[in-house]
């Protein structure tokens, strides 16, 4: 098993051409080509050849200019998780007793389908997914049987264009927001695709999104440090207020919203001394924005057999905090906000790299997993 699972972290942290490991920078740093393959960019460029304009993938042949490849965001953010000489993820024990665990009902995506997906979000009303992703439209919109149903938000610099999506939200009245990295950006669209909001004003870095049952939506911004409230008509394209509810917050990205009690969750991103350089830390907060309680990695560790980081949060309809973990590749549930922390492993296998969480109507748990660029849908237990 051991083995098993040395094998599996090499060919995920080393090029397939140059078999070198991936760094965070230099030549080692990994790129994205268009057709989904990874290589680092030593082998990008000697692919380009000596003019550095056009190169053909090794693995599928797929042509491509050197403009058209990018970082590979989840494999630098996990060399920077495991840190120098890192060891990869460490197994998971189940939990004794309680409910059976969710079962796998559907798979969506996969290679040519997403690319490096970076969000997800349920519409509550109609039972479709919207999902973030680099490829060349950026939302794929998925029907509740898992058909694609549209896509939309094109790379570029027109008003509807998304260029580098971080987060996504559905709200309560079925419109997709998308936080846009790339013009540092919120912006709004129906199921359609067409356009209805962009505030590109006051923001630093806005990341994740968290949509609220009087469909509001809750933004952080990671480098400003700030988490705001946005109202809108997002029908009419009429931006209402945008209110800044927490400040002196550090690098919060993900961050969830209960829809019974209006309680808010908002994962910040720690930068620590040592090895293992990187860590989370769990913000809750009551409806009226009052902190009711916070735990950091390594508070988690100290309770949990395993150390957690966490990359996406979620509440599920008893109102328990649910929360990816790239370090186990599982989905943990925590607990009530007035239970925290409880721990309850929900999904402990088949998981590369989850980096997206939400639930749908019929508490279905939905997983974004970014490692092999899938959606997996849980039946509810």
């Amino acid at each position: 098993m051991a083995e098993a699972a040395d094998e599996a972290e090499l060919g995920l942290l080393e090029c397939r051409v140059c078999f070198e490991r991936y760094g965070p920078g230099g030549q080692r740093r990994p790129r994205n080509l268009p057709c989904g393959h990874v290589l680092c960019r030593g082998c990008v460029e000697a692919l380009g050849g000596p003019e550095r304009r056009r190169l053909e993938c090794p693995f599928c042949r797929r042509p491509c200019g050197l403009c058209e490849t990018s970082d590979c965001l989840p494999l630098l953010q996990l060399l920077e998780l495991l840190g120098p000489g890192g060891r990869g993820p460490s197994a998971l024990g189940r939990a004794a007793g309680g409910a059976a665990p969710p079962r796998l009902q559907l798979s969506l995506g996969g290679w040519g389908s997403l690319l490096n997906p970076t969000g997800v979000a349920a519409c509550r009303r109609s039972g479709r997914l919207a999902v973030a992703h680099d490829g060349k439209k950026r939302i794929h919109v998925f029907g509740p049987s898992g058909s694609c149903l549209q896509r939309f938000g094109e790379r570029g610099d027109a008003g509807n264009d998304i260029k580098y999506p971080l987060g996504v939200a559905v709200t309560a009245d079925g419109h997709v927001v998308v936080t846009d990295g790339g013009d540092r950006s919120v912006k709004a669209f129906d199921f359609e695709g067409r356009g209805t909001l962009a505030v590109r004003e006051g923001f630093c870095l806005p990341w994740g999104l968290g949509a609220t049952p009087e469909c509001d939506v809750m933004v952080t911004d990671a480098e400003a440090g700030a988490l705001y409230r946005l109202t809108a008509d997002f029908g009419s394209g009429k931006l209402k207020k945008c209110q800044l509810v927490r400040s002196k917050l550090t690098s919060p990205r993900g961050v969830a919203v209960c829809p019974s009690s209006g309680a808010v969750v908002v994962i910040e991103h720690l930068k620590t001394e040592g090895p293992s350089s990187c860590s989370t830390r769990m913000k809750i907060f009551s409806a009226d924005m009052t902190l009711i309680g916070q735990m950091d990695s390594f508070g988690l560790n100290l309770v949990f057999p395993s150390k957690i980081y966490t990359t996406a949060v979620a509440f599920d309809k008893e109102g328990c905090i649910v929360v990816t973990d790239v370090c186990s590749q599982a989905v943990i549930c925590l607990g009530k906000p007035e239970e925290f922390p409880i721990f309850n492993p929900l999904v402990s296998h088949g998981l590369s790299y989850p980096v997206g969480l939400t639930y749908t109507a019929n508490n279905s748990l939905v997983v974004l997993d970014s490692g092999d660029h899938s959606v997996k849908i849980y039946s509810s237990a």
